[in-house]
Parts: C-alpha cells; structure tokens; sequence
C-alpha cells in the first residue's frame, strides 16, 4: 500500500497536526479554516506549518488520504476459514461504502466543501485512491489464484472496481429514500453486493 506522505516529519508529530486540522475542519469547514486556528489546535508555531504544508488545501489533502485509507483499510473483514478472497473483497467493499458515508468527515466535505472532492472524480487520481487500487490488486491477485474472482487484467479490474463503489459512496445519498424500505441505504448497498458478485465472479 502506499504510505501516506509525511514531507519529512515524524508521524506521530503529523498525525497532531492532522488531528487538529480535522477538528477545525468539522467545526467550521474547510474554507474557514486557517493554518492559524490549525496551529493554534495542534500546539505548534505557524512557521511548522509552513515548512511542511503551504497551505490549508494541502494540509486537507493528506487528511483526506488518512482518512480515507483508514476507513478502507478498517472495513476489510478478518478472513474467516474457507472465505474466498471474492468474499473478502465483495464484503470489505460494501462496508467501506457503508462506513464512508457515515463518516463525519466525509458527510462535513460534502455538505460544506464538496468542490474539494471534484479533482479526484473528474481529472485525476489522489494518493488515496492509489493506495486504494493497489489493495484491490492485491486481494483480486489472490482471487485469481483461489479461483474465486473472474481472471482479467489486474490494474483494469482494480479500476472498474473501484469506479463502482466510488459512485456509490459520492452519489448513494441522492438516490436513497429511507421512508421506502426498498430504497434505503441498506437496500441500495445489497444491490452493490449483488452488482460486485456479478462483476468478479467466474
């Protein structure tokens, strides 16, 4: 997986940092956040900052691929005996999605700061979402091997995949109805289980 970018500092230091741009992110947004308030949260001189991140935008962006690759990371299921790595993968994915949207930061950007998301759908890929595909290539590798995934080329399945569950973590709160139990949350992420197990199955 790729690490996430510490330009030099200790990560315990960072992760103070990234702490305290968090809790101001949450209180007042992104574009009312100031290095100041980010400084003055995390206990360290302005010039700290500046050293490390030029600016809030930057210092939001590896909190993002934090974030990110944490809740991906803690979504994935501890392998019982005898699951497939198709299983693995399927149930791992329609967790993550789960806990992404109900991740106070996530829900915060997009109400508040969706704009800061708009790069990573529309122009390029983000470090989070490399690091992503390479868990993805890594467990469809294993499902190609066990027999439980449909054989394709690796970096494209990993693609495709993550295209999928992107959509539906960005977009699944426009499509729900939860006074229709057949277009809640919960109905929706059956259907991206179904919608996976058809994908990678042989």
């Amino acid at each position: 997986m790729t690490p996430i970018r510490h330009n030099g500092s200790a990560g315990s230091d960072n992760d103070a940092v990234l702490d305290a741009v968090r809790d101001c992110v949450l209180a007042v947004g992104v574009r009312r956040t100031t290095l100041t308030d980010v400084a003055r949260r995390a206990g360290v001189s302005r010039m700290t900052l500046y050293r490390r991140w030029p600016d809030v935008r930057s210092l939001v962006g590896d909190l993002m691929t934090r974030e990110w690759i944490g809740v991906a990371t803690g979504a994935m299921p501890v392998r019982r005996p005898g699951m497939t790595a198709r299983e693995l993968l399927t149930e791992g994915l329609v967790d993550a999605v789960r806990d992404f949207v109900a991740h106070p930061l996530f829900r915060k950007i997009l109400d508040v700061d969706p704009e800061l998301l708009l790069p990573y759908v529309l122009d390029r890929r983000g470090a989070s979402q490399e690091a992503l595909l390479g868990l993805l290539a890594d467990v469809l590798r294993e499902g190609h091997t066990d027999g439980s995934v449909r054989r394709a080329p690796v970096e494209r399945q990993a693609r495709s995949v993550l295209l999928i569950v992107q959509s539906f973590t960005l977009s699944l709160r426009t499509m729900t109805d939860e006074d229709d139990p057949e277009l809640s949350a919960e109905a929706f992420l059956g259907e991206l289980r179904g919608i996976l197990e058809r994908t990678l199955t042989p």
